[in-house]
């Protein structure tokens, strides 16, 4: 190969790469395969919801009102997937508690994906159950 042609390799192969990390779905990017064929459910949503909310709180002790919905399946960016939706009061440094929040989180191939901050829309009508776990974690 000559050095016209490497250097032509080196310029055009992070562009190639950059291509690769666009998503038709809004939010960051998958790290995960995204498939379009019919999702298994996620049968050990709680175990990673909680491993996962261990290291996402600043401070997983002191969660109040905590309440998640079972994995159903909702359109997101075009394609089926389970959703699971949790709304819980965080307690901040000072020993307050802010307002309970909700968030919604994306499971694809049977495995936490990601949380959307922004859940409105992906949980209306989300059937709500007490959910324990996540108030007794600690650190």
């Amino acid at each position: 190969m000559g050095i016209s042609a490497r250097l032509v390799a080196i310029v055009l192969l992070p562009l190639a790469l950059a291509g690769c990390l666009g998503s038709d779905e809004s939010g960051p990017p998958s790290f995960m395969e995204d498939s379009s064929a019919p999702q298994p459910f996620p049968e050990n949503y709680r175990s990673e919801l909680l491993a996962f909310m261990r290291t996402y709180l600043n401070n997983p002790v002191g969660v109040r009102d905590a309440m998640m919905a079972d994995p159903v399946q909702r359109t997101v960016g075009g394609r089926v997937r389970y959703v699971s939706c949790l709304r819980f009061s965080e307690q901040q440094a000072d020993g307050t508690y802010r307002p309970p929040r909700e968030q919604a989180v994306l499971f694809i191939n049977g495995r936490l994906d990601r949380v959307v901050q922004d859940a409105r829309e992906l949980c209306v009508g989300a059937n709500y159950q007490p959910f324990p776990d996540l108030e007794h974690m600690s650190r």
